[in-house]
This record gives C-alpha cells, structure tokens and sequence, in this order.
C-alpha cells in the first residue's frame, strides 16, 4: 500500500469518527425550542404501566426462594437436573386478569396484585408431571396456587416438557460414545473422529403422544461461521423418553439415502466396501461456504442518521412515549415481545399486541428435514432475543434496554441492550401535494416512525421482531427474517425438496408461519367487526336515462359471529376490514381501526395430518374470537413435543359465538413459502401491506409551504447491511384509524 492510499484511509477513518462522536454526542443536548415544533409530550403515566412490567432479577429470585421453602420437595437447579429430578423450569411475570387492570387504570380501582407464574417438571414423582404455579404477592411471596387444571382443563404430562439443555448435553454425550465405534468410516468421510462435529436437532420427536425420540443432524463445525450449511451426510436418532439417562439409546443411523441399525453396523458395511462414501473434507476457514467473514475492505462510510434536538420519545420504565403514543413494553421469554395499554393522544386502540409463535416447516429426503416441524416458542423467542449490535441492528442513537429472564436455572439472566427504540424517518412523505392550479403552494408530512426491535436468534434463523407505531395512527408489525438457512445433505432425488447450494448442500425447502394476538380496544372494549368492499350497480343514467352506468358503490356488512370471521388461508378476503365502536364520530360513522394483512404462507399442513390441530392458528389469515381470560394464548411451549395431543389447540377456540359488540380479539398470522434459492441466502417469512391512513391537518411534523418559502434539508438515514447475506424487510400486519 503506498502512502497516498494509507492518507486517504486515515482521512476516511478520522471523518466516520468524527462523525460518530458529533452523533453520539448530540443526544446530550438539551433540546433547543422552537415555535413551530409541537410541545414535547408529557408523561402521566404516574407507574400505572408497572402493572404490565416485566419481572426485575430481585422479584424473580425471591420467588425461587419462596418455592424452594414451602414447595416440601427437593429441588434440583433445573441447569444440573437429570429427567428424574424436580426443578424450576422458568418464572415470569403473571400478566393479571384485564378487567382487573382496567378497573385500575381506567376505573380508579386498586392495583392488582404483582405476581409471577413459575413452571416446575416434577419428574421425581410417582406420578411424573408439568405444574404450573402463581406466586405472590411480590415483592415478598406468601401465597401459592396450581392453576395448571385451571388452565389447560387437566393435568399436562411430563413427556410434554420442552428439552432442556442439560438433556441435551446428555443427549450429546452419548451421541458421541456411539460415533465412536466407526472410527475409520468418520475419518474417511468427514476427517474427523466426531467430537469436532456439529449436532442440531429437529422436532417434534416421534409420531403419537408419549414419543421422545429425536433426529440429530451431524455438519462440520467452523468457529465463526455457521455450521448450517456444511452437512456430512450423517444422521442420528436417539430415544431419549426413558427418565433414566442411562437407558437412552441411539435407534437409528442414516447416512447418504440408507438406514443402519447402529453406527457399529454402519462401520461394518463400511470395512466391507458394502457403503457409498461421500468424502468430505473438512472445510478451510478462509473458504467455508456462508462465512461471514469479509470478503473485501470495506467501502467509504454510508450516511448516518441522528436527531438534531436529542430523541422525540422517552422511556420511563416498561413505557415509552412517542408524538402521542403512549405503549408499554416487555419480553416473555418463550414467546417473545408483548405490548400492553397502546394510547394514541390519550386512548386505547389496543389493550395488548404479542406475538404467539413462530413456525417452521421442512421438506427434504433426508429424516431430519422431512420431520422438522419448529415451533420456536418452545425454545424460547424471548430468551434467545441477545444484545443488539449499535449502528448495525438498530441505529446508533437508539435507546436499548436489557431483558431480564430465568429459565433452566435457579439464578437469573440478562440480556444486555436485546431491545431497542428509536425513531425512524422512512424518506418518504406520508402526505405531499404540489398545486400548480389556480394557486401555487406546496404542503407535505413526513413519515416518522416510532420502531421497538427485539432480534432473536433460534438456531439458525435470526428474526427481527419490528413494532411500528405511525404519527397518522396506524400501527405496523413487520418480520424481517435473515441468518441462515437451514439444510440437508444432497443426496438421490434431493432436488425435488429445494435446490443446490453448495458442493454436497441442499437448500431445503421450507416455510414459515408467525402468530400474532391483538387485543383492539377501539374508543372502548365493545366493538364489532364490520367488512367494506367494492361492488358494481347497473344502473340507468339519471340525467337522461338513455344510458347505462356501471356504478362502483361501497358495500358494507357487520360480521355477527366467530365462523365467519375466521378467514382461511388461501380464500378472499374483503378489501376492507375495520373493528368498529358502538359510538359514532361527528360525521355519523363508526370510529374504527382498519386491519390490513396481505401473507404469502403456503398450507401450514394438510388437515388430515395427526399434528395440523397443534397449529390450528396457521389455518387462518385472521381470526377473530370473543376474548376469554382462560383463553390467554393461541399455543403452549408443550405443543412442540406432543402436537398429537396438543395441550392448547387454536381452533377450539373459534365456536361460532356472537362477536357483535363484544370484548373481542384478533389472532393474525402471516408467513412464506421459501423454495431456497441457488446461492445459500436465508430466505424471509414476509408480508406485504401499504399504509392507506390519510393524517389530519394536525399532526406533528407538518410542512406547509409557498413556493418562495425555504426548505429545510432532510436529514438521511443510515442503511447497513443485516448479513453477508442481506435481509429482506417484511411489513406483515397494518392497524390504520379511521377517523
């Protein structure tokens, strides 16, 4: 590198610095006034949004306490726990009954009672079980209830429990034990001797209620890439149902389109050249397939964004306040983000919106990829949501904020910085006209947005997790999908379930469904679920009645009840679907919110499958039900280990109950078929929706000018690459206000 070179990098170096401190620096400013800017927002909340706060360490570790001394039984901490032992699974925050709150917040009524929901797997016990706990009151626990029968309408067997990782390091090791006794088959194959080999599970484990056998998938394992794409051809599979470790046993092998009894037999053929190797030596670091190592020096700098007067919003607590928005914010950690008591200047639209669950479903020719049914909540959304990279998954001046949970251990965890907010300039006037009739003048209104981002990485698939709340009213959840695929070794026909991807990598083919609840208050809790759409009327002409018109009129109809409100997937829906108060605006209308969904999910699974019940929900686009307080989830985190006999089935829920000015809800699934490409990208469960709220002449951020008037300039925004790979942004759901 000559001199001239190494000066230009060092001035370019210097200036993104520069850079960087001016952006960071800003925020410590006070914000200067400004006649023409909207005072800022005042927060009188008053803590009355603690009641949705997440668990803080200290209340979680005094409920480990209180159940360690009043529960009469030995607790093993659930990180050293055999099967056979009792442990806490997990504790968070038990959300209190609605009506409660509201006669809280609304009605002037006592706070309800702070209280935790902790799972415990009794597997020391005759008769081995899942309990469910509330525990309370917190700060200092004195009471404790089952509510397990209460809450699933009977007992929830112990088989159904989620794997831990203790279990799965047990699994590990006697996957190991078993590899070696093929010895000079793992050295031809793979140049291994199977402890540098990577293992990742599939689920669910079997096919009818009380199986707990598992398909494990052997890759080459690279530090500091992803193992995803580098399959040996070797595949396990361990019954592990047995709650003595020392029982478990390896079943079944696959390698390369055939099945053996044991790796001894596999071995066997091997020695007796009766076995087809695939030779696959280890891979190189400076040419894995899916590195995320730079491939070139990195470019000038993009642009970046910052905030001129310090951030529009504040946080106190679990709320945060934004340009009339007032939301309050948490993290479950199965099923990841959850918002509470959603105000837009000064009233509740939405009483909660959380996500549900996220699926992921496999085609392949090989076990494992054909038997993978994810379904992420069980692993735990939440949990996995991990510190946020600055300037790269959130912009640099974003606040973030940490996560707390305790699961599989006695002690709790955090997550630094796993949640961001920010607000985002979308580069795009939400309003604009340029009149050049009979006057001259220009009126426009920016398009910013209030963003809460959590990312969770499960396994290989990174989620970004976007709640987008809009200054004209509308609130957007959107999932963008990137990491990396998932694959199969290629091997036979392997090319009907995806495409090439590498030299002995199948793409496999898969899709995914994600799993909203929202709970629309709409100017109250009574509302009705009213449809709009576009019909044509032949008619006359009225000034002469010599022609004929084909007249586009509105048509309008109340949905009265549960059937038909739950759309299918793959069936039309109308144009226009709005939820509706009882209580007109000053023009005579119902005021109401407008639901807009546009998915592009394949068949969750044929209704004939003896699992589809488990993941009834992905049956519809939308669904709306009667809210019930024993109906609080669309799933269970014991789902995925019994879909045959699912402990929460979304479809029994839809009853054909009346829907018409009733407390209601609205579960929203959205997805995508991905047939992977040929290059190994990780393909995205998107959506695709268009904002159609129109602001009134009132709303912050308002540019009204003549044409001799002096324009301001924008500010740019920053975008950074997600991966090596790209990510793909996907607005999934939209809730606009129809004033």
């Amino acid at each position: 590198m000559n001199v001239k070179t190494a000066l230009i990098l060092l001035i370019l170096a210097l200036a993104t610095i520069f850079a960087l401190v001016c952006v960071l620096l800003i925020r410590g400013r006070a914000p200067s006034t400004c006649q023409d800017q909207p005072p800022e927002q005042e927060d009188t909340d008053d803590g009355q949004s603690l009641v949705f706060a997440d668990l803080t360490p200290e209340e979680m570790a005094q409920v480990v306490r209180y159940l360690q001394g009043n529960l009469g039984v030995q607790l093993v901490d659930a990180s050293r726990a055999k099967p056979s032992d009792n442990c806490i699974a997990s504790v968070d925050l038990q959300v209190p009954a609605k009506a409660e709150v509201l006669r809280f917040l609304d009605g002037g009524g006592a706070r309800p009672p702070r209280e935790a929901l902790a799972v415990l797997y009794f597997g020391n016990q005759p008769d081995p079980n899942i309990t469910e706990y509330v525990v309370g009151p917190l700060p200092t626990p004195a009471y404790h209830r089952d509510v397990t029968v209460q809450k699933y309408r009977g007992k929830v067997p112990y088989h159904r429990r989620p794997v831990t990782g203790k279990e799965y390091m047990d699994i590990n090791a006697l996957i190991q034990q078993e590899l070696r006794k093929a010895p000079r088959f793992l050295a031809t194959c793979c140049e291994s001797d199977g402890t540098d080999l990577a293992i990742l599970t599939t689920a669910p484990r079997g096919f009818k209620s009380g199986d707990r056998a598992t398909w494990f998938v052997l890759f080459h394992s690279m530090a500091g890439t992803g193992y995803y794409l580098l399959p040996v051809g070797l595949e396990v599979l361990v019954e592990h149902r047995d709650l003595r470790v020392s029982h478990w046993q390896l079943r079944q092998v696959f390698y390369n389109g055939r099945y053996f009894a044991s790796m001894g037999v596999l071995e066997e053929a091997f020695v007796a050249s009766l076995l087809e190797v695939v030779r696959i030596p280890k891979p190189q670091t400076e040419a894995v397939l899916g590195s995320m190592r730079p491939q070139r020096p990195p470019g000038s700098p993009g642009p970046l964004q910052y905030e001129p007067q310090g951030p529009r919003y504040s946080i106190r607590g679990n709320r945060v306040t934004f340009q009339g928005w007032s939301i309050a914010f948490g993290m479950n950690p199965n099923s990841g983000p959850r918002l509470f008591d959603i105000r837009y200047r000064g009233e509740r639209i939405v009483y909660e919106l959380s996500l549900q669950e996220a699926l992921a479903l496999y085609g392949s020719n090989c076990p494992g990829g054909m038997l993978t049914r994810y379904l992420d909540g069980s692993f735990g959304i939440g949990r996995f949501a991990y510190e946020l990279v600055r300037g790269l998954d959130c912009p640099y001046t974003a606040t973030y904020v940490d996560r707390h949970y305790l699961a599989e251990s006695e002690t709790p965890k955090t997550n630094q910085n796993s949640l961001c907010i920010f607000e985002h300039d979308a580069a795009l006037p939400l309003r604009r006209h340029f009149s050049d009739s009979q006057s001259l003048y220009y009126g426009g209104l920016r398009k910013n947005t209030l963003v809460i981002r959590a990312i969770s990485t499960l396994i290989n698939y990174d989620y970004i997790w976007d709640f987008m709340f809009h200054g004209s009213g509308a609130v957007e959840v959107r999932v963008h999908a990137t990491g990396y695929i998932s694959s199969s070794f290629l091997h036979g026909q392997g090319t009907d379930y995806g495409n090439r991807v590498g030299p002995h990598t199948l793409g496999t083919m898969h899709l995914h469904h994600i799993h909203y609840k929202v709970d629309l208050d709409v100017d109250g809790q009574l509302n009705s679920l009213e449809t709009q759409d576009m019909a044509y009327k032949i008619v006359k002409e009225p000034w002469s009645m010599q022609n004929t018109i084909e007249r586009l009129y509105l048509r309008r109809e109340r949905l009265e009840r549960e059937d038909k409100a739950a759309f299918l997937l793959n069936t039309p829906m109308p144009r226009y679907l709005s939820f509706a108060s009882p209580n007109p605006n000053k023009w005579g209308h119902p005021r109401s919110y407008r639901i807009q969904i546009t998915s592009f999910a394949g068949e969750h699974l044929p209704a004939s499958s003896s699992m589809e019940r488990s993941i009834s929900w992905g049956r519809y686009q939308l669904a709306v039900t009667r809210r019930k307080e024993e109906e609080p989830t669309s799933t269970s985190i014991y789902n995925q280990n019994d879909p045959w006999t699912p402990t929460v089935a979304f479809a029994d829920f839809i009853d054909n109950e009346t829907i018409t000015n009733e407390v209601s809800r609205a579960p929203l699934g959205g997805g995508e078929l991905n047939a992977v490409g040929t290059t190994p990208a990780p393909a995205p469960a998107r959506g695709f929706t268009r904002p159609v709220a129109k602001p009134g002449g009132c709303q912050a951020g308002k540019v009204l000018l003549s044409l001799t008037g002096c324009l301001a300039p924008l500010l740019p925004r920053t975008w950074l690459p997600g991966s090596l790979w790209g990510s793909c942004t996907s607005p999934m759901l939209k809730m606009s206000p129809i004033r």
